[in-house]
């Protein structure tokens, strides 16, 4: 491999092979999956990334491109020895408009620096989640991500209003005028988030921004059963209209964090499942919820208006995936199930998991209005799929999907005919080749 010509493109300094500075692109965050590069190319424009691609066309290397590396499904590591094209480079935020709500944002923008540059004009970003501040715009439309206001405000997808990226091929598509309505052909935004890079590589995109409520509330809510914690989630989303998040947990994954991080616990007795929710609006949402929170009926509550305190619960949530990380190397499964089949899942998830792996620990928490629970198993090794089988296949069986927002990776992608026909795995198939003919865009994800 001439590493000359690619330093030729985006300068020496850019193109890193030192095994010792390539070991935080090689593996992910969960340390579950790990690989090797001969280099990690950082390019810092549009152009550079065309000329790094058409390069790695012309002599047959493969690429994964790669923004913070928060992915958790081996979507974004380098197994197959590629070489990594880091977009961390391309970090500018620019022409933000704060009468149209919109601003284009570089791939390698944290979505913590965009939401800064929002609110400083009046406005926010709709996607939020607690890797906020090392992942990036283009990972999180890579995977499409979710996060924890997909109930107000939608997913990645919907906030995507235009989109510069450099197809397989080096050329380069650049439609970034954020009309709301253009019905001018294929929705390039729409095809190439949630494609994991395999279509192309995104370098900037046009996001749609939401008001700034600075006005909130948070109430941790008890419930001696799952069925009461989703009947509380119902009624609230019938009738609260502020309502921002609806946080779902259990007492195995609080006791937990609360060891892991010497909390105190939130609330004074236990109970069998939480519910924590977020209101925002212009006024004080406090009394409104209150109300509503009398009516549902919880064991117990704990509701939060300043600023701190709010942290604090969420905390109890967010703080999740890293004490579960702290146990051992999960296999983490987030999966999307219709609303009546959360219950059944939840309550035979552990079982089936148990049944292949009985030293295995099951953990389960996530977004209760939008059906998407995260599972993460630990005590079982990394490359262990009986679990992974066990807890998709479950899925399936409840008409659920394998994937909500981290995307297939390399970790789902032989499960994927669980959701997908083969018709449908023909079209993406198809897609793939126009749009990546020599196969060289993270060849080794998804299909």
């Amino acid at each position: 491999m001439n590493i000359t010509e690619l330093q030729s493109i985006v300068g020496p300094r850019h193109v890193v092979t030192d095994t010792a500075r390539t070991q935080t692109f090689v593996a992910d965050w969960t340390g579950r999956f790990s690989g090797s590069t001969p280099a990690v190319v950082r390019p810092g424009t549009v152009e550079e990334v065309a000329a790094v691609v058409e390069w790695c066309r012309a002599n047959a290397v493969p690429l994964v491109p790669q923004g913070g590396n928060t992915g958790l499904v081996g979507g974004s590591v380098p197994l197959h020895g590629e070489i990594v094209l880091s977009l961390t480079r391309l970090d500018a935020v620019r022409d933000l408009d704060d009468i149209s709500g919109q601003v284009t944002a570089g791939a390698g923008t944290t979505i913590a620096a965009l939401q800064t540059a929002a609110r400083a004009v009046g406005w926010d970003y709709g996607v939020d989640w607690g890797a906020r501040d090392s992942a990036t715009v283009g990972g999180s439309i890579a995977t499409n991500a979710g996060g924890s206001r997909v109930i107000r405000y939608g997913d990645t997808r919907a906030q995507v209003l235009g989109i510069e990226a450099v197809l397989g091929d080096g050329s380069i598509i650049s439609h970034l005028d954020g009309l709301v309505k253009d019905n001018t052909g294929y929705h390039m935004p729409s095809l190439l988030c949630g494609s994991e890079g395999t279509l192309g590589v995104v370098t900037a995109a046009r996001l749609r921004l939401v008001p700034l409520l600075t006005e909130r509330v948070v109430a941790l809510l008890a419930f001696d059963d799952v069925d009461g914690a989703l009947a509380a989630c119902s009624a609230l989303r019938r009738s609260v209209s502020t309502l921002e998040s609806a946080e779902l947990f259990f007492d195995d994954g609080l006791e937990l964090v609360c060891a892991t991080f010497g909390l105190g616990r939130p609330l004074t007795a236990k109970a069998a499942a939480y519910l924590l929710v977020e209101c925002a609006d212009r006024v004080d949402p406090t009394e409104s919820l209150g109300a509503m929170v009398e009516s549902v009926g919880p064991n117990d509550a704990a509701v939060a208006s300043e600023a701190g305190r709010r942290a604090d619960l969420w905390r109890y949530r967010e703080a999740h995936t890293e004490a579960i990380n702290l146990v051992g190397r999960p296999h983490k499964l987030d999966v999307t199930l219709p609303a009546e089949a959360m219950r059944a899942f939840i309550e035979a998830v552990r079982t089936r998991v148990q049944g292949v792996v009985p030293s295995a620990t099951v953990w389960v928490f996530g977004h209760a209005a939008d059906g998407n629970l995260h599972v993460n198993v630990t005590g079982v090794e990394p490359g262990d799929e009986r679990v992974d089988e066990a807890v998709l296949t479950l899925v399936a069986e409840l008409r659920g999907s394998i994937s909500a927002e981290h995307g297939i990776g390399t970790a789902k992608k032989r499960w994927l005919p669980l959701n997908r026909s083969a018709a449908e795995l023909a079209a993406m198939r198809a897609i793939k080749h126009a749009l990546d003919p020599d196969a060289i865009l993270n060849p080794n994800v998804l299909l």
